[in-house]
């Protein structure tokens, strides 16, 4: 059994992330949450990194899943609620730790009131817009900086 690093992220999916595959295909793409989920999981044993992922509908279980979960990196889909959450952005804040902001689609390229994000300026940066390639090109930058931290 191969040594963990000892660091550990959180990935967290927003609302509605569940229907992937069956919700607008053409936007999202026709693989499913639980596709998303196995390729970070072997990007976590390939990189000896302790991962824990949840998918919620629920804004006040993401707030408390961020604020009271130990981790050293979180990985946030916020979904809809990038838009509108300002808890979500301040539980990001109140913990000090750093943060991706990853999107499916490019935002950039919907309707005007999704191209606004109440997190991305608090993120260390914002992954949109490679469908689920979005989660592993977070996962990559998200060892790097882990890595950086560790020097």
């Amino acid at each position: 059994m191969k040594k963990k690093s000892g660091k550990k992220i959180l990935v967290i999916h927003g609302p509605n992330l569940h229907l992937l595959g069956k919700r607008e295909p053409k936007i999202y793409g026709k693989f499913s949450l639980e596709d998303i989920n196995k390729a970070l999981r072997a990007k976590a044993v390939e990189n000896k990194i302790e991962i824990e992922i949840m998918q919620s509908n629920s804004e006040g279980e993401i707030v408390e899943k961020i604020t009271k979960s130990k981790y050293d990196l979180l990985i946030i889909n916020p979904a809809a609620y990038t838009h509108t959450s300002i808890a979500i952005r301040d539980a990001i804040l109140g913990i000090d730790k750093p943060a991706i902001e990853v999107h499916l689609s490019n935002i950039y390229k919907r309707e005007d009131f999704r191209k606004k994000s109440l997190i991305g300026d608090v993120a260390l940066g914002v992954i949109t817009g490679f469908g689920k390639y979005s989660y592993t090109l977070a996962f990559d930058a998200a060892i790097f900086f882990l890595n950086d931290l560790a020097k």
